[in-house]
């Protein structure tokens, strides 16, 4: 593998640990626990990362160490075969205190459930085990030159007792920082498969020029892809998850409501705090103390209020997701899709809410550079693009006047 860095974005590669050795997480609470405890590690870095674009390679590994990237593979198979309410919980909170890095694990989570939904059962053991000892998987699926989101031109050919994988990939978060890269490719047929690769596989070369104004140590850069050599085990059905009742399409979507309700639960928190101790009283207020506005009380009433209605939201699509993952069935799936839909919803309007009433009620001195507070904007701006909110509101009105189930792929 090549990775090629454009400057000014970083001046080399990051560096992570290439031979984890991660702990195994055996429970919901622990999860938690854990969670909590890198999320206060996390924080306290957060904006200077964010102000540097300081790519975070190091808080990587100690996330995907703990445990955490391996909380959703099944009991049967060593891990901890977590509740997905837990699952959106834990990436709320790191996305709370860096939401940079709660997105990272989201590509990884996805191919990890497309994993059990559809691998084999040598697959399985193979992909699990090795997530489990803490190897990381990264994004290379989505294609900026493609008619739409789910077009694919990557393919994927027969090449004896393998396949070559040949494309171009655009927004691979996570690849960067990742052992395997997992690329959606079509096959002769025209399905669309998960093709796993090691990221030193010759031929692919992983581009750092991820310049957008948030969500800026993602690092959803470039992947080439040029005739890839992959072995069978590493060639995972995807089409399968969309061609039968599967939770492929509510996971990947409620990871992504998890973020931006983390970003809207740390964006709250900061407020709180910068209105308690910087922020002056209006002229006319009457008061000493900006807190004491009653109009700023007000609006931080209304902002706790309307989290807690988005957090509703997602722990309910959170028990919908729960409840098809052993049995999914077309009635359990759009039931699911719903959910996770009205969950994006708000999970999308909070987090922008929340990030513009931070200056509204921070004032002026909110937006200088010293505190880097607009960085809560710029990211749920940024994250809040993905898969966007005005199809939730089409598929779930839809559903409820005509009866018809949101379309099962990814990004619905």
């Amino acid at each position: 593998m090549t990775i090629s860095v454009a400057p000014p974005l970083t001046s080399a590669p990051p560096q992570f640990d290439l031979e984890p050795q991660a702990h195994v997480i055996a429970s919901d609470a622990e999860a938690i626990e854990t969670a909590t405890t890198l999320a206060a590690e996390f924080a306290a870095g957060a904006a200077l990362r964010d102000r540097d674009r300081i790519l975070p390679a190091a808080e990587l590994d100690r996330f995907s160490k703990s445990g955490l990237w391996g909380i959703t593979i099944p009991k049967a198979y060593g891990g901890a075969g977590v509740s997905w309410v837990t699952l959106t919980e834990v990436i709320k909170l790191i996305s709370a205190a860096d939401p940079s890095i709660g997105q990272i694990p989201q590509n990884h989570l996805a191919a990890v459930d497309v994993i059990r939904s559809t691998a084999s059962e040598e697959q399985k053991k193979l992909w699990f085990g090795r997530v489990l000892a803490g190897y990381r998987l990264g994004n290379a699926f989505s294609e900026a030159k493609s008619k739409h989101v789910g077009a694919f031109e990557t393919t994927l050919t027969p090449d004896g007792d393998g396949y070559r994988v040949k494309g171009e990939k655009f927004y691979a978060t996570g690849a960067l920082f990742a052992h395997y890269i997992h690329i959606g490719a079509v096959d002769p047929a025209g399905k669309v498969n998960l093709a796993i690769v090691p990221r030193d596989a010759e031929g692919l070369t992983i581009i750092d020029n991820w310049s957008s104004f948030g969500q800026r140590t993602t690092a959803s850069g470039n992947v080439h892809i040029d005739n890839v050599r992959v072995g069978a085990e590493g060639v995972i059905p995807a089409y399968l998850g969309g061609e039968n009742p599967s939770t492929n399409g509510a996971v990947s979507q409620i990871i992504q409501a998890a973020v931006d309700a983390g970003i809207a639960r740390g964006t709250i928190e900061d407020t709180i705090k910068f209105v308690r101790n910087n922020v002056r009283p209006w002229i006319d207020s009457g008061q000493e103390h900006g807190y004491e506005d009653v109009f700023t009380i007000a609006q931080i009433g209304d902002l706790k209020i309307k989290l807690h209605a988005a957090e509703a939201l997602l722990e309910k699509a959170g028990r919908a997701v729960d409840a098809i993952v052993e049995h999914p069935t077309e009635e359990g799936v759009t039931t699911a899709a719903v959910a996770v839909a009205e969950a994006k919803v708000l999970t999308t309007e909070i987090a922008i809410l929340a990030t513009n009433k931070l200056h509204e009620l921070g004032g002026t001195r909110s937006t200088l550079g010293q505190y880097n507070l607009d960085r809560h904007w710029r990211n749920a701006r940024t994250h809040t693009l993905h898969d966007p909110v005005r199809w939730k509101f089409y598929h779930v009105g839809n559903h409820a006047l005509n009866g018809v189930s949101p379309p099962r792929h990814p990004w619905s």
